[in-house]
């Protein structure tokens, strides 16, 4: 699952999210981050089950991070796609690919939000969510 976490002021010097980890027993990727002295936002992908996707949400919630759950990045206008493929290459982790039918493919939860494919897409019809 990927989270967004929203770091107030006063939480952005406490390591929230390697407290998480070791307390927790979870593994979590810093997907994308944007952090300065006045706030931080991190997209993280958490690999748990949904109980213990629970009990991490409430954990930063406790320290005073706002959390948002992620459930799409991606979104192909199928209008637009010609399903060229030109996204399936570039993608560094394999969540674009051609199925049998020759038509392209997006995997959400391989996806990591890096926007190779968007850039790649010769018609513009893949654009980011987050």
């Amino acid at each position: 699952m990927r989270l967004k976490l929203i770091y107030p002021h006063g939480e952005v010097q406490r390591p929230v999210l390697a407290e998480a980890v070791l307390e927790l027993g979870v593994l979590i990727n810093i997907l994308e981050a944007a952090v300065n002295a006045d706030k931080g936002e991190l997209i993280v992908s958490v690999e748990a089950d949904k109980e213990k996707l629970a009990k991490v949400i409430h954990f930063f919630q406790e320290k005073g991070v706002t959390v948002e759950k992620l459930t799409r990045i991606l979104e192909i206008d199928r209008n637009k796609c010609v399903d060229c493929g030109a996204c399936v290459s570039p993608c560094p982790v394999g969540a674009v690919k051609i199925t049998p039918d020759w038509s392209v493919e997006f995997d959400e939860e391989r996806c990591v939000g890096c926007k190779i494919c968007v850039n790649a897409c010769p018609v513009r019809a893949i654009k980011l969510i987050t």
